[in-house]
């Protein structure tokens, strides 16, 4: 916990608006996406979704292949408490929501389903208006999770909103990144939620970096998470194939712009 405090204050020292941004791309995005006050219809479903999981008083056997977690004692948990704790929060959601929307990719990649309340985001941002309008085919997300209760929870909830453009595949992420080939696939967006450890998640990095297009988005959270974890996003910052971060202190964007001279930035949203 004084890690994190450290961290923040940190980031409250470095961190900019878009005042601060020179370059015309993230002054963009910060503007028109992070920035975005309009109240979306999409909200009023992400918030429900949230609310019928912090109401489900369920307990779960949770199989946890990751670094573990700092809140709970035993594997035994309440289905309401993981959304509680472990869950993306609500303005998290509508950014993620809005992140999408703005790029407007046809396939996504997340590493780390949990209950589902990020993958509501991402699948409702797949199926916003100005995302159906650009493509002609059914966009998807692919959201791999390790721990099969957990999976089955999120399942039952896509099916009760109707997010059918989800793929879920219960998969330990190592053994999925080994049976797949990513030589002739691309994901335009990667949201990375799995193990929260320098290792698994530089692993990763590697390993699907063959998928990378110019217009690639990779999303990393929780970058500030432990004092590995902030190794790993500079090892990841110095990448000499990544030319553009963002530091949203939660989450790190990452981003393979050719175009773009190599620049890192840390942005308050």
């Amino acid at each position: 916990m004084l890690h994190l405090i450290k961290s923040y204050l940190n980031f409250l020292w470095q961190s900019k608006n878009q005042h601060g941004v020179h370059s015309p791309f993230v002054f963009h995005l910060v503007t028109k996406c992070f920035y975005d006050t309009t109240i979306y219809s999409e909200y009023k479903t992400l918030k429900e979704y949230r609310k019928r999981l912090l109401r489900n008083k369920q307990f779960i056997e949770v199989t946890d292949f990751g670094a573990g977690s700092r809140v709970f004692k035993s594997n035994n948990r309440q289905i309401s408490k993981i959304a509680q704790t472990a869950g993306i929060s609500v303005k998290k959601a509508e950014l993620l929501f809005r992140i999408v929307r703005y790029f407007q990719p046809e396939h996504i990649l997340e590493i780390g389903t949990s209950l589902g309340l990020a993958t509501s985001a991402l699948s409702l941002g797949l199926e916003s208006e100005t995302n159906r309008a650009k493509l002609n085919q059914k966009s998807k997300i692919t959201t791999l999770e390790g721990c099969p209760k957990t999976s089955g929870q999120a399942q039952e909830q896509f099916k009760e909103f109707h997010l059918d453009n989800i793929q879920s595949v219960v998969t330990e992420f190592n053994e999925y990144l080994k049976k797949n080939s990513f030589a002739t696939t691309h994901y335009q967006l990667i949201y990375f939620d799995g193990n929260h450890s320098k290792e698994a998640t530089l692993h990763y990095f590697e390993s699907l970096l063959p998928t990378i297009t110019n217009e690639t988005v990779w999303i990393f959270d929780d970058i500030h998470w432990s004092k590995e974890m902030e190794q790993a996003w500079e090892e990841i910052k110095n990448h000499p194939k990544v030319t553009v971060t963002i530091d949203t202190f939660q989450w790190g964007l990452v981003f393979f712009r050719k175009e773009q001279e190599k620049e890192h930035f840390t942005i308050r949203t």
